[in-house]
């Protein structure tokens, strides 16, 4: 299986990790969004990224490839087949994607990126996300890991607690300023979960990328 995409997106981050998780060797090959390598648009063809292909198959998107991989390859199950437990499951996938990557991805590209491309990043809009967008997101997560839960949904790692961790990195490569005694169990749920042996060679990609 070859997933495309760079390891500082959180998406990629997640579709990969997800792979590894379930035991699958994966080929990741590092694509930047909108390249234009043939392989990679046949597998995204508006050049978003990751992309996957599994022997002639291809597809885009993370949540999409996670189902996929979690249909093909059923244990262990990532994506619970209980109805209540899926539903949610698929709730924090959503929030993660279009919540929680929107607010720290505008810290991550105005503080991270642009200056990265030679571009200027907009400070006031990063503090903005930074003092008023971001502290509702991390409340809701800590509010959801209450009463010493160690997962968001049932008993085990699913795509969850895969997709809710995922962005969190791009906070530190943003310089998010958190006051992180604020969300204890948030802290420690994210570094267990980041900490895991699928996020490592990601995170070691990252670390070489961003100089730590």
């Amino acid at each position: 299986m070859i997933i495309y995409g760079a390891s500082l997106s959180p998406f990629v981050r997640k579709a990969v990790a997800f792979a590894r998780e379930k035991g699958i060797e994966v080929d990741h090959r590092t694509v930047m969004p909108g390249a234009e390598d043939e392989e990679f648009r046949e597998c995204s063809p508006f050049g978003k990224i990751p992309g996957m292909r599994d022997g002639d198959y291809c597809l885009g998107d993370s949540t999409a490839i996670a189902t996929y991989i979690d249909a093909k390859h059923p244990d262990p199950a990532l994506i619970p087949a209980d109805p209540e437990a899926r539903g949610k499951v698929m709730w924090f996938d959503e929030f993660a994607d279009t919540i929680f990557v929107a607010v720290g991805g505008t810290i991550f590209f105005n503080r991270f990126a642009a200056p990265l491309f030679g571009q200027e990043g907009d400070e006031a809009a990063a503090v903005t996300a930074e003092t008023e967008t971001l502290p509702p997101v991390l409340a809701y997560i800590e509010k959801m890991l209450a009463d010493g839960r160690e997962w968001l949904v049932g008993d085990g790692l699913t795509l969850a607690d895969i997709s809710v961790s995922s962005p969190f990195k791009n906070l530190d490569y943003g310089r998010a300023n958190i006051d992180w005694d604020a969300y204890p169990k948030t802290r420690a749920y994210k570094d267990r979960i980041l900490g895991r042996d699928s996020f490592a060679e990601l995170l070691a990609m990252d670390a070489a990328m961003v100089g730590s």
